[in-house]
């Protein structure tokens, strides 16, 4: 049993139901130099100390403030941008898809993921939420980042679920049906990896996902509790995990909010629509052009509310098995600029193209670790107020 949970843990299920252990990412770049690489190699080999402590040592208490005086505005939702699944994929739709994905987010229209079956999905999941506490822990254990989990130091944020793409369940009780949530899962999973596909060819970097699959994985993450309308809390329910993109359906119109590059944001995308959602994945694989939503949407409540509403948070969120390494993927050149004589001179080249130190791509973003920064961020509360990216550790800062 002891070496069937290590397994899930190292490898995530694929899209097609097998377990594999996927080759790493592929890196355009090496970790930096200097300064910046010497004091991130401290702070990962830090990080990976913590990681194998006893779980009852690895961490002190996560303190959870309850209010911030850095509130939102709660009035009318952000603009959020269209894009239609059904529109041919010409020039067009790539430049509309670039134009609305600039904020982090977007909406997803004609789609071929039907009402009903995420209605039934919802059913479900409510369901899930309704098992006594000892069936909840039964079923789902904890196998990070899979499993049942509630805030123990604050009621108000609630209790989620992350299961695989296929929402397995450790239980064979016949009362527990998930046929809807696995089949709305798979749906959005499939639809997020055109997605990525889209985005690829929009910003010009190679995709991943197109030539193995495996290289992705998918978290359904089913998430009780809400976000006030008006904030009262500093901190967002659930956990935060990184992702390439996330994808919610909307059954209702209702409003979410969603921490994004400029700040935190309320919209409400119109019923039947995907919201996606940008991860910090996405932004290192473009080297910084696409903005990102740190963490997933979360549905607003009413800004008196005390407990937790009834209404969930179905998010599937497209992520990478943990041995991956990330990295930009855009085409960065390592071209040493010469003179022109010297680049005459040289014999048996075809012509070296020189590059201007202007025209250069800047790397952002060193290599790292996806399992160190998952844990890292997992495991520090998402303060709202906070205007900390912990994407910041890993950019390359120059002086020019």
């Amino acid at each position: 049993m002891a070496s069937s949970a290590h397994e899930q843990h190292r490898h995530f299920p694929d899209m097609y139901g097998a377990t594999s252990a996927p080759p790493p990412t592929p890196s355009a770049v090496p970790a930096a130099a200097g300064t910046d690489s010497a004091a991130a190699a401290a702070d990962d080999f830090l990080s990976r100390l913590i990681h194998r402590l006893p779980p009852a040592l690895s961490l002190p208490s996560r303190l959870s403030p309850t209010t911030t005086n850095n509130k939102p505005n709660s009035a009318a939702p952000a603009a959020i941008s269209n894009v239609s699944y059904s529109d041919e994929r010409d020039d067009s739709f790539f430049e509309n898809l670039w134009s609305a994905s600039s904020a982090g987010f977007f909406q997803m229209t004609g789609h071929p993921i039907s009402s009903k079956l995420a209605r039934s999905a919802e059913s479900e999941s409510l369901a899930l939420f309704d098992l006594a506490l000892d069936q909840k822990e039964l079923c789902f254990p904890k196998n990070w980042p899979f499993g049942y989990e509630r805030d123990e130091d604050d009621d108000r944020l609630g209790e989620w679920f992350c299961l695989d793409s296929l929402c397995s369940c450790s239980s064979e009780s016949s009362e527990l049906k998930l046929e809807s949530l696995r089949e709305l899962a798979l749906a959005m999973e499939k639809v997020g990896c055109e997605i990525i596909e889209w985005m690829s060819r929009a910003i010009g970097f190679e995709n991943p996902v197109k030539a193995d699959p495996t290289r992705v994985c998918s978290l359904m993450w089913i998430s009780k509790g809400c976000s006030d309308e008006g904030h009262q809390r500093a901190v967002m329910p659930g956990g935060f995990y990184p992702f390439v993109v996330g994808l919610s359906y909307q059954i209702r119109t209702q409003k979410y909010s969603l921490l994004a590059d400029s700040g935190t944001v309320t919209v409400s995308p119109e019923a039947g629509s995907l919201m996606v959602a940008i991860g910090d994945i996405a932004q290192v694989w473009s080297n910084g052009k696409l903005k990102k939503v740190r963490g997933r949407p979360v549905a607003c409540g009413e800004g008196n509310s005390s407990k937790p509403s009834s209404t969930i948070t179905m998010s599937l969120l497209l992520s990478l098995p943990l041995e991956s390494t990330v990295s930009p993927l855009l085409p960065l050149q390592k071209v040493i600029v010469h003179d022109q004589d010297d680049v005459d001179q040289e014999e048996g080249e075809e012509g070296e193209e020189t590059i201007n130190a202007s025209d250069k791509e800047k790397v952002m973003f060193r290599l790292f670790s996806f399992e160190d920064y998952a844990w890292r961020v997992y495991h520090e509360r998402l303060v709202i107020s906070s205007p900390k990216d912990p994407l910041d550790r890993y950019r390359i800062t120059t002086n020019s």
